[in-house]
């Protein structure tokens, strides 16, 4: 997962309602011990490259946690 911190969104909420990371990133390749190269979406207008103080491993949720459901995504001329 990336960290959110230095990332600009579009329709930002306030920064305290921000998701402190974002998405599940596939690590393409190690540049350096200290970076990494992701496999991100072409929308996100960042670098690939990336520090790896920026990167934290996914963990399940614990069992009794609530699972925040994801947004759902509307593709113009796509139908399910």
């Amino acid at each position: 997962m990336l960290s959110t911190k230095d990332l600009v969104f579009k329709e930002r909420l306030a920064k305290k309602l921000m998701e402190r990371f974002v998405g599940f990133y596939e690590i393409k390749k190690a540049v350096s011990k200290n970076t990494m190269r992701l496999k991100l979406s072409p929308l996100m207008r960042i670098h690939p490259v990336v520090s790896i103080s920026r990167i934290v491993r996914y963990r399940k949720p614990v069992k009794e946690q609530r699972v925040k459901e994801p947004k759902s995504v509307e593709v113009k001329g796509v139908e399910e």
